[in-house]
């Protein structure tokens, strides 16, 4: 039997590749994989620009939602005006509700390349662009999704003072221990196509101390498709490749794991 019901809790449907390296782009992909076997997805934005592109795209598709957000490694070719092209697209409750807005992403901090672009790192600045979406957040009670490349200790200190955020650690890569910590503290962990890498044994671990509530699945699309189509263009149809993973660690069937995982991500992005 096919699966259905399939939640992508992490994807970026306006990358340009989908357009560049798939016949139909994006809506081919999209026709072809919903509403099953995945009906529900979030489309995250990294900047105020491809926020509004994540918000166009889910208004022109049911199922389809938007994490608005500026990724840390955008943030530093953004000045301070994104920040209030944020809060602008943010809008009121009323608004967020019109545009399907459900969550605050991508943000968090990236310390893995010395320069992005012509531009070198600067780790202040990341955390300036981090502290003040978490306020966003704070201020209109929306979960985060939150990118942690090689920031793990700013990352989680970050969490730490602000003990009333809620939210997703995105395509999780850190240690079972850390991950039993934001369990504890009402975390949501999401792992993508990472999970079924043979040379991943860390991450398998890492998902094996998280509980079946807590548990998301993701694309993280274009990027990290699973094995084995490992390399390839990734897009929400590749979860089943996930799901037997997840099946396997959980000694379940994959429609179960579909079930479970979809259960989890309706529940933190308020998606009925």
């Amino acid at each position: 039997m096919s699966l259905q019901g399939i939640f992508d809790s992490h994807a970026h449907y306006f990358d340009r590749r989908f357009e560049t390296e798939t016949e139909g782009g994006a809506d081919g992909i999209l026709r072809s994989v919903m509403p099953e076997p995945v009906r529900w997805i979030i489309n995250v934005g990294t900047n105020p620009e491809t926020s509004r592109q994540a918000v166009r795209q889910a208004a022109a598709w049911q199922g389809m939602y938007a994490a608005v957000g500026i990724h840390p490694e955008d943030c530093h070719f953004c000045d301070g005006s994104a920040l209030e092209e944020l809060r602008d697209l943010l809008g009121n409750a009323e608004s967020r509700r019109e545009q399907k807005i459900v969550a605050i992403g991508e943000i968090g901090l990236d310390y893995h390349a010395d320069c992005f672009g012509d531009r070198p790192l600067d780790r202040a600045r990341e955390m300036t662009f981090f502290e003040a979406q978490i306020k966003m957040a704070e201020e209109l009670d929306l979960p985060v999704i939150i990118h942690n490349r090689e920031s793990t200790g700013d990352c989680f200190e970050t969490i730490l003072r602000h003990p009333d955020l809620r939210g997703v650690m995105h395509s999780y890569s850190g240690s079972p221990e850390m991950a039993r910590e934001l369990v504890r503290r009402g975390w949501y962990l999401s792992f993508s196509g990472t999970l079924t890498f043979r040379n991943a044994p860390r991450i398998r671990e890492a998902a094996k101390a998280v509980p079946r509530d807590r548990f998301l699945i993701e694309t993280d699309c274009p990027y990290l498709a699973p094995h084995p189509k490992r390399g390839t263009l990734n897009h929400s149809g590749n979860l089943v490749y996930l799901l037997d993973a997840v099946a396997e660690l959980w000694n379940c069937s994959p429609q179960e794991a579909a079930d479970q995982t979809a259960e989890n991500a309706k529940r933190l992005f308020g998606v009925s």
